[in-house]
Order: structure tokens, then sequence, then C-alpha cells
């Protein structure tokens, strides 16, 4: 298994307490919650329970025979009651150390919603003085945050842990892609983001345009309408949630911007794209500096994937299917270096945020993004693709990311210089170049004779 190191760590630390603990472990689907489960209960004796969408009676039943087959060696009948069941894994459970898993709890709790009330009783009345290892894993994020650890529920204040799964990063998702060259790397997690499910489905001995055209552009194969079927799984309406991602994926950025878009009223869009945000599929962002309540906030798909499937995929359907898989590839890997400039930029910042954590920048952040806004030096709107600044705002580092198929010149090295300008309050400044094909030698000199920092992709995780 790659990566995942850190949410191991968290359940073997739990695990080897002597005294009850509950974890709650979400995040969307696809992430790879289940694999990290099932990497854990091979190295432990585990009691797995993977709850679907179907009646109570059934889940029951499942369960039933799953505890007495692990206990016994043998099914008898179904208990009568999720209580029933319960008492007899207390009772079974007394010698040893027992870890019940309960994965995709929300159809558990969505057909019998007394369950929660049920896990609780236990848990307050036997369990909590028990060498007991309880996980409850979702996909569904809002039902977990609200309805398992939210304050109105009845399980509220009874984990002794939580856990959200996240994406990979990119340092995680190039391990997919051994065999592949730097910019291939880049590239593939500009595509596929760092979704376990969607990395693996690309060959790594296959070569990126053939991936692409086999994996995502064919019809039928799994992410050629993956995104579709996931927002049908989650949403009632996906019609408008799919324009809505369709318009940020094309460069419609604000509420009013997709609003008119997408020829809905602005207060439907906002209560619309507060869902996507609940589902990780969306993000607000402000100018690094600024609060969150900043009127400059603009929206962002956050998984590449989606981003890259709705601005080709789903925007240019109809063509594709006329122009054919081949040549549709060949129009897409023609204008990649345009789209991978905002992946670039958050590959970028997480090699900002590795350095800090590593100790090796002049300060550690305490807030890092992209900044734009008016530069009042050259009355105009200006922008810092990344800009990294301490707590009072008095040490700036300010970052230039280019994804181009030439050397960075001394243009885009005076840019970010002005831009700088637009800081009148950051006393202390650093410059940093992040170049996928290099510099000219004119930067080189200069950036020698500045003390300013030229990083390479080659260079950036050596």
């Amino acid at each position: 298994m790659i990566g995942r190191l850190q949410e191991m760590n968290q359940l073997e630390r739990m695990y080897a307490s002597e005294r009850f603990e509950f974890m709650v472990m979400y995040g969307r689907r696809r992430i790879g919650k289940t694999t990290i489960l099932q990497e854990f209960s091979k190295m432990h004796k585990t009691i797995f329970f993977s709850a679907q969408e179907k009646n109570d009676t059934l889940n029951l039943q499942d369960f039933s025979k799953l505890l007495q087959e692990h206990f016994d060696g043998g099914f008898i009948a179904s208990f009568a009651s999720w209580s029933d069941a319960l008492d007899y894994f207390g009772k079974k459970a007394q010698k040893q150390k027992t870890v019940l898993i309960i994965d995709e709890f929300p159809f558990l709790a969505e057909s019998n919603p007394s369950v929660k009330s049920i896990f609780q009783h236990k848990i307050d009345h036997d369990w909590k003085e028990r060498n007991l290892f309880l996980i409850f894993c979702g996909s569904s994020v809002s039902f977990m945050l609200n309805d398992v650890m939210g304050y109105k529920s009845p399980l509220y204040g009874r984990s002794t842990g939580s856990m959200e799964v996240l994406p990979f990063d990119y340092l995680e998702s190039a391990a997919f892609f051994p065999d592949y060259s730097e910019e291939e790397k880049l590239i593939a997690y500009g595509i596929l983001g760092g979704v376990p499910r969607y990395l693996n489905a690309f060959d790594p001995k296959r070569a990126l345009r053939e991936n692409l055209i086999s994996e995502m552009l064919t019809e039928g194969a799994f992410l050629n309408d993956e995104p579709q079927t996931l927002l049908r799984m989650e949403l009632r309406e996906p019609a408008v949630y799919n324009s809505i991602l369709e318009a940020v994926a094309n460069g419609c950025n604000r509420i009013m911007e997709i609003a008119d878009r997408i020829h809905e009223e602005k207060s439907k869009c906002s209560k619309y794209m507060l869902t996507l945000q609940t589902l990780r599929l969306l993000e607000k962002h402000v100018p690094c500096g600024e609060t969150n309540g900043s009127k400059k906030g603009i929206y962002e798909i956050t998984d590449h994937f989606y981003r890259f499937w709705y601005r080709y995929v789903f925007s240019n359907k109809s063509y594709y299917s006329m122009l054919g898989t081949e040549r549709a590839a060949d129009e897409i890997m023609e204008g990649i270096n345009d789209y991978m400039g905002p992946v670039f930029e958050d590959i970028c910042r997480q090699y900002l945020v590795r350095r800090a954590k590593g100790g090796i920048l002049p300060f550690v952040p305490h807030a890092i993004g992209k900044w734009w806004g008016n530069n009042p030096v050259i009355k105009a709107q200006d922008d810092v693709d990344l800009l990294a600044l301490d707590r009072k705002g008095e040490r700036g580092i300010f970052v230039e990311c280019k994804f181009r198929n030439r050397p960075m010149g001394m243009d885009e090295y005076d840019d970010l210089v002005t831009a700088t300008e637009a800081f009148p309050g950051v006393k202390e400044k650093w410059l940093i170049f992040i170049s996928k094909s290099g510099f000219t030698e004119a930067v080189k000199r200069r950036a020698g004779e500045e003390g300013a920092e030229l990083v390479e992709v080659k260079g950036m995780y050596e």
C-alpha cells in the first residue's frame, strides 16, 4: 500500500491503548478508507462488518452471522435486535483485545436511526470500561460530522479519535508511476488528482496518452463517467451540480459569474455550492493574508480529476465522440500546459509546506496561498502565484511558478519583483522561482546576485 503511514500509525496507537477507544473515520468515496482498514485488519484480529444499502433486518442478519462465525465458528440464527447482538459481542469480547469495524455506518443508521442510541447505551453502560476498539467508517462526510460526531447526535462526545482520510499529495501520487518522467508525473497528477482509485486506473507501464485514451476518453471506461456516477449516488439533482462544476472548471469562480453562467438565482446557487463544499469537491479561497470573510473570495474545484473531467470530458462529450479518442487526446495534450498552471501552483504549495515542516524555510508560515488584488505601485490588478507570511505579516516568501516548455526569463522575474511592492508592510522578503523547464542564463546570474532561489522540478524532492 502506497502512503497512509500517518493513518496507520494513528490506528496502531489507538489499538495499543488498554482502554476503550472509538475512532470515527470519514472521507469522500474512492479515497481509500476501506483499504486502510483492510490493511490494519491483516495485522490484528478484527471483526469487519460492511453495512449495505438494504433494510435493517437484512443488515442485522448479516451482522449476526459475522459475530457468531467469528466467536463460535458457525451461524445459528439472527439476533432479535441490535441490542441483543451488541450484548452478545460485549460478553464474547471480554477475554482479549477486540476490534469491531463497521464500514459504511451511514447505511446502517439511515435504515435504523435508533442504532446510534443503542451503540451509545452500550458504550456508556458497558464498553467504556473495556479494552475494546470500535471503528465507524463512512463516505458521507456530512453524516459522519453531524449525525455521528455532532452535538445533537446520541454518540456526541463518545469518540476518542477521528480521522478524515484525504487525497494523496503530489509526491505520494507520483509513486504510482515510478517509470514516468518528472513532467509525466506532474501531468498524471493534474489529470487524476490524489484519489487512489483514480490513480490505480492508469497502467504505470503504459504511456500517459494511451492511458488517457483507454481509461478516460473511451466510452464505458471507468473514468469516463465516474464523476456523474458519484453525483447520482450522493445528490438528488445532479444536473445543477454538474452545471456548477462545469462552470468553475472553465474559469467562472465567483458566485455571480457561476449563477449567470448556469442561469440560476444566486441564492439557489449558493446553497448548491455549500453542498459541494461539504462533499469536498469545491473550496472557497481568499487572497493570502485576508480573512475568510473577504469579498474577494473565489471558488475552485478541490479535486484535480474532477477539474480535468469537467473541463474536457464533460464539456466536450459530443465533440470528442465525433473527433475520436486519439485526436481528442492529442488536442488535450497540445494545450495541457495552460490547464496545468493552477495544478503546478498547488504542487509548489505542497512543496513549500513540506519545506516548512522540515524546518528549511526562513520561517514557519502562518498563512500560505495565492494572492491577488490591487498593486498601488503599478495602479493595476496584480497577483502572486504563492505567498507565505509570518504571523505579523512582516516577513514574506514570494513564489513564481511556471509550467512552460521554455526556460523562465527575465520578464517573469521582473513581474514577481513588481508584485512584492504591493506589500510595503513586509519588511523581509525572499524570492523563490520554480520552473518546469529551468531558467535563462540571465535569470541565473541575477538570482545569484540578488539572493533569489531558483528551483527546477527535478530538484524539488531530491
